[in-house]
């Protein structure tokens, strides 16, 4: 098992734990998915922010699992989490703030 950190071998037998995994990669896939379908509609930057945090979102699930599996150790899983978090809440800030500068401005404009 080369690669494979002793830590998480204990992890490797939970069945509760991969099944919340795979559920969260599904649910938060599709809707990054849907996301990104929305985004090639509306060709909107905020959209495109929303887009990129719901795929952090989905990259945290793919994170978990490879610690769960032992391919990244928990220092390393707890780094790339964090970042991801910084990351998604960032997006969503700079989304809901182009959002609403870009609104101020249409309205201030039709007036």
């Amino acid at each position: 098992m080369s690669g494979v950190h002793p830590e998480a071998t204990a992890a490797l037998v939970d069945p509760w734990l991969a099944a919340v995994l795979s559920v969260a990669g599904l649910a938060t896939a599709i809707l990054a998915g849907l996301a990104l379908a929305v985004f090639a509609r509306r060709r909107s930057r905020s959209y495109f922010l929303v887009a990129l945090a719901l795929l952090a979102l989905f990259a945290r699930t793919i994170v978990a699992a490879l610690s769960m599996t032992g391919v990244l150790a928990d220092s390393s899983h707890h780094l790339l989490e964090h970042g991801l978090d910084l990351a998604m809440a960032s997006l969503v800030i700079g989304a809901v703030y182009y959002a609403r500068s870009v609104e101020r401005r249409s309205t201030s404009e039709g007036t």
